[in-house]
């Protein structure tokens, strides 16, 4: 089989995380601000590309992009359970990078990682399912129908 992936796929995959890093970055609080308005935007316009990704790839990638997404999640998370480790973690591993920055950065990790692996198991759920709803691809009509010659 040959790959269907092009540059411009990953590129959208690519953006679509990153709008998902950024919004997990712009939203620290829960009150309902121009910050937060502007972290749904971004958001929203993630899934979006997500979507789109999600369109042109098949089922098997976007199984394995899901699970991989959800294995990074999960990887990142334990970061989260104390603070102090969080930023003492990020000043030794990047050295000159201040700790703000660091701190930063977890999180963007954390959301890209958690919204990624959301999204991506959704739009699986949505494909699985209109899969499974009988409604026949036209190379199954073709197929299915009796021909007399």
């Amino acid at each position: 089989m040959i790959s269907t992936v092009t540059r411009t796929e990953r590129t959208l995959l690519a953006l679509s995380l990153a709008c998902f890093a950024l919004a997990g970055v712009v939203n620290t609080s829960l009150d309902v601000t121009f910050q937060s308005g502007v972290a749904m935007t971004v958001a929203v316009a993630g899934v979006y590309g997500f979507a789109l990704y999600a369109r042109s790839v098949n089922r098997s990638r976007l199984a394995r992009l899901s699970l991989g997404l959800w294995i990074a999640f999960l990887a990142v998370t334990p970061v989260h359970l104390v603070d102090a480790v969080a930023v003492t973690v990020g000043v030794a591993r990047f050295g000159s990078v201040p700790a703000d920055v660091t701190a930063a950065l977890i999180p963007a990790a954390t959301w890209a990682m958690l919204l990624g692996a959301c999204t991506s198991t959704a739009f699986l759920a949505f494909r699985e399912y209109g899969a499974q709803t009988g409604v026949d691809t036209p190379e199954e009509q073709a197929l299915d129908q009796d021909f007399d010659f």
